[in-house]
């Protein structure tokens, strides 16, 4: 294996990882624990045969770039670059708080990313090192030098470390088989739109509208707060921490203290200057769904720009799952970064909304020009969850149950998340299926889809639909969450965007990304190369689409094609537009 390919799968393994804290949580974890010893060798184990190298002399490469006699029998097998790429790596440091850390790692999702660690790096035991993973990042973190992979080693609780390198070399294979994959999966993506571009009508640039740019609509902003008393609010305490949810119990099952009635939550309303003689009912209508861990912020520039063009455009904040549910994680005052009932109460928030609006168009002028009959939804990742069960797919307790066996071993954090959902299975009554019927069109960002929903469900939805992918997704892969659940879709009026290179945070807001959740600054290999292009894109596509199938104007579905996308085409992120994709080739297992 030459260094080159070494440090492609180390840079990639390491996006992977941070991409999955950033995603999933905002962070790392931690608690308070002090290890009685600190590790001064790691043991390198593969089958029979053992090596091992003292942390010291890990410590002294590190600070001064002298190798000694024990790094020095691995060094006479290494590339210069890749030596000095493990300098950098033991000493690039983690901004991060020890309580931050704490608190992810205790979370089920942080504890599932610990039992895979745990695999790999081991006690002198060779028992799970999961604990001792744990214990040494807190420690680290804590540490005035700050959380470093230098750090952590000499803060592992036990004598030795073990590494197996066999198991290393499963996962590393795994990671292989994966990247390339996505890669023939991004390769057969744009071979088909390719294809369809050959056969679309020629695109007159000149005279085209340019979708990516303002309307002439003037709108202004209001913001209201709503409550559905029929739902039951579970609430964090300052200075509680809960037990996480024992499996087989309800999840409403809460002490009294922790439950309010009434599920309240705020809602932007961006709504366009209209005439006194506008049409009642003429006002198409586009419901936002932020992600995990976002909130409101998240796509004001989406919102505008669709205002701006005459959509009234609906953005509620789920804050089960928003920003300050991560907060409260990070805080100590939650113990989950979203609670299972968020997969129930995403989608009741939005339809709660649009019943809110109907009712108050009876009595308030301001609302009776909107068009509440045919609406659209937009969602990305668990908002993208979200445009989906509002469209038609119900929860899909089977398919949960096939794909969180084995969760030690996924190269997929989404389903860390996605998993939560079979908490709900205990719950009586049951609802599973969100399908609004006033939701006429959905796309779809990122989506999180394969495990809580899965092929079944997503086959049902029968509205236009357009998913948006990105080829650089390690958070919600795209071949994963996707580009087959693209293949399930059902819909003749079905689309798929691929932006090559684009993150699981490529299309989320400037604001939002630039601020990240309170302690953790988004890095710039997990956002991803200038998002701005993203955005681009994104603003171009969603007006072309919801004009074609909310506003009823079908001139746009000219916009829709393989030729328009690549006419809008910048570096550094290609995008590709299809309408089908042959499933030949496309290999998830």
């Amino acid at each position: 294996m030459d260094s080159s390919t070494d440090s492609i799968r180390f840079h990639s393994l390491s996006r992977w990882v941070r991409s999955a804290i950033v995603g999933f949580g905002g962070a790392i974890a931690l608690g308070i624990f002090s290890p009685g010893h600190a590790a001064e060798r790691i043991f390198v184990s593969y089958n029979i045969l053992e090596r091992s190298i003292s942390v010291k002399s890990l410590e002294d490469y590190a600070k001064t770039g002298e190798v000694d006699e024990d790094l020095a029998v691995y060094a006479q097998y290494a590339e210069p670059n890749v030596l000095q790429n493990l300098r950098s790596a033991l000493v690039a440091k983690a901004n991060l708080s020890s309580v931050t850390v704490a608190q992810f790692l205790y979370s089920p999702q942080g504890d599932a990313a610990l039992k895979r660690l745990g695999q790999v790096i081991q006690p002198e035991s060779r028992l799970s090192g999961a604990k001792a993973i744990r214990a040494a990042l807190i420690l680290a973190a804590a540490d005035p030098e700050g959380l470093t992979l230098l750090n952590f080693l000499q803060k592992f609780p036990t004598r030795g470390i073990r590494i197996d390198v066999e198991r290393s070399l499963q996962v590393v294979g795994e990671l292989n088989r994966l990247i390339s994959q996505s890669q023939n999966t991004t390769d057969a993506i744009t071979r088909q739109a390719l294809a369809e571009g050959s056969s679309d009508p020629p695109i007159d640039v000149e005279r085209s509208r340019d979708l990516r740019q303002p309307g002439a609509f003037k709108f202004e902003k209001q913001t209201i707060t709503l409550n559905d008393p029929n739902r039951t609010a579970v609430i964090s305490l300052p200075g509680v921490i809960r037990e996480p949810i024992p499996a087989g119990s309800d999840p409403s099952a809460r002490p009294e203290s922790n439950l309010l009635k009434g599920r309240t939550y705020p809602v932007d309303l961006y709504l366009p200057t209209l005439g006194r003689a506008t049409p009642s009912n003429s006002v198409p209508v586009v419901v936002i769904s932020h992600g995990l861990g976002s909130d409101r912020s998240s796509f004001v520039y989406l919102a505008q720009h669709l205002a701006s063009h005459g959509f009234a455009v609906l953005v509620p904040e789920h804050l089960g799952s928003s920003r300050r549910q991560i907060e409260s994680l990070l805080a100590g005052i939650a113990s989950e970064v979203a609670e299972p009932t968020e997969f129930v109460d995403r989608p009741l928030d939005i339809t709660y909304l649009l019943t809110y609006l109907e009712q108050q168009a009876r009595i308030n002028p301001a609302y009776q020009a909107l068009n509440l009959k045919q609406v659209g939804v937009m969602g990305q990742s668990f908002g993208g969850y979200t445009a989906f069960a509002l469209a038609g797919a119900p929860i899909n307790f089977k398919q949960l149950n096939l794909s969180c066996r084995d969760l030690e071993n996924t190269f997929n954090p989404s389903l860390l998340l996605q998993c939560r959902a079979q908490q709900l299975e205990v719950r009586t009554p049951l609802q599973t299926d969100f399908r609004d019927p006033r939701i006429a069109a959905a796309i779809a960002l990122n989506p999180i889809t394969s495990a809580a929903l899965g092929q079944d469900s997503i086959s049902k939805i029968t509205i236009p639909t357009l998913i948006l992918t990105g080829s650089a997704d390690t958070v919600a892969p795209a071949l994963f969450e996707q580009v087959q659940p693209f293949t399930w879709l059902t819909t003749n009026d079905k689309y798929l965007v691929q932006l090559i290179s684009g993150t699981h945070f490529s299309v989320i807001g400037e604001d939002e990304i630039a601020s990240g959740i309170e302690a953790v600054a988004f890095p710039p290999e997990v956002i991803g190369p200038n998002p701005e292009t993203a955005r681009r894109y994104t603003r171009a596509l969603s007006l072309a689409f919801f004009q074609t199938y909310i506003a009823n104007q079908p001139a746009y579905r000219s916009y829709l094609t393989a030729s328009y996308a690549r006419s809008i085409m910048e570096a550094p992120i290609p995008i590709d537009l299809i309408r089908s994709l042959p499933v030949d080739g496309l290999n998830p297992n």
